[in-house]
């Protein structure tokens, strides 16, 4: 017992001076970046964390190498933020989960949602081999597009094992019509006279990160001195978050098998299995059934979206930038293409099901 002891102490202060140096960088840079966040929504912590991570590995030699000082490194810890931290990310942000309000919305959504997911997928997977991008930045830009922005990025990437660049290229490129359709999407919905619960349909659907959903229904409630639409669209896009359970596990089960093709190597359902994923469902039914206290469900979920940021501080510090630009406007051009059908099919599937 006495031997124990010593050895779990010293074992402890290891993996402290392991990770603490990269976990601490990514805190540093994830701090301003969630600020700026808050100021500026649209833009969003996520973006700004990555952007930070990319400049400061330019910029000082000793993040790109992964030197801290001598004996200690930064790459481990960077390496555990953007991996396991990310999946705690995901698992807190099902607090903010309500199956009440899924199941109110899903009725008059489900269908919708997966015309929208199929088209999305379907359009990443042909233009993505057109363009010849790499497969695992065409999911990424699939899954955000489709369900919820960095989010999604952010609970597919470790289930693809996606490199660091690819998912900066996806969480940038979904970025940029995020900033777009809070400025398009309402102007072409007052053009073509929606009525409110058609424009919350759409903008629940079809745009990428809640941020983003808030703002252009926001603007829409503005418009029309009703706040029916932004708690509607808000709603449905929360119901979206939701499809990273099946998504992730799909994929989870295909890149395993396509491993087993590459390396002959045995299939293990329980090795590739998202187990996080399991742990958010188990998340929103607290908040669900529990009756959590809403500071304390805001709380966790808050918590979550700056974990999420941490990730993408330690995404951006990992991130190749030679390579990232070598695929110049190929990225983007996937995004807007996957987001204009996206935005077209949830109309049309509407104006199917309520005509």
């Amino acid at each position: 017992m006495w031997i124990i002891l010593p050895l779990m102490y010293m074992s402890i202060l290891s993996e402290i001076r392991l990770y603490s140096p990269g976990i601490a960088l990514c805190l540093a840079i994830a701090t301003p970046a969630w600020f700026i966040g808050i100021a500026a929504p649209v833009i969003g912590g996520p973006v700004s964390a990555i952007v930070f991570g990319i400049v400061l590995s330019l910029f000082i030699p000793q993040i790109a190498a992964g030197e801290f000082a001598k004996g200690w490194g930064f790459k481990a810890g960077i390496g555990f933020t953007s991996k396991r931290l990310l999946q705690a990310s995901i698992v807190l942000l099902g607090f903010e989960m309500n199956f009440y309000n899924v199941l109110s919305v899903g009725r008059q959504s489900l269908w919708v949602m997966i015309f929208t997911f199929t088209a999305a997928f379907l359009m990443a997977f042909f233009l993505g081999k057109v363009l010849q991008l790499p497969g695992n930045a065409t999911t990424l830009i699939g899954v955000g597009t489709s369900v919820c922005g960095a989010s999604a990025i952010a609970a597919t990437a470790p289930v693809i094992d996606a490199k660091d660049e690819d998912v900066s290229q996806a969480v940038s490129t979904i970025f940029l019509f995020n900033i777009i359709a809070v400025f398009v999407f309402p102007a072409l919905g007052r053009a073509m006279n929606m009525d409110d619960l058609t424009f919350g349909m759409w903008a629940g659907t079809a745009i990428n990160d809640t941020s983003s959903v808030v703002a252009a229904s926001a603007s829409w409630s503005n418009f029309t001195g009703d706040n029916s639409t932004l708690v509607f669209a808000t709603i449905v896009k929360l119901t979206r978050t939701l499809m990273i359970v099946p998504i992730t596990l799909v994929l989870a089960v295909y890149t395993s098998y396509r491993k087993k093709r590459e390396s002959g190597f045995g299939f293990s359902f329980v090795k590739v299995f998202p187990w996080f994923t399991i742990l958010f469902t188990v998340a929103a039914l607290i908040n669900t059934f529990a009756g959590l206290p809403a500071q304390v469900s805001s709380v966790l979920t808050e918590s979550g979206k700056f974990l999420i940021v941490m990730a993408m501080a330690a995404i951006g510090l990992n991130t190749n930038i030679k390579r990232l630009i070598s695929n110049g406007g190929r990225p983007i051009l996937l995004g807007g293409s996957c987001w204009i059908v996206v935005a077209a099919v949830s109309l049309i599937v509407q104006g199917a099901l309520w005509f």
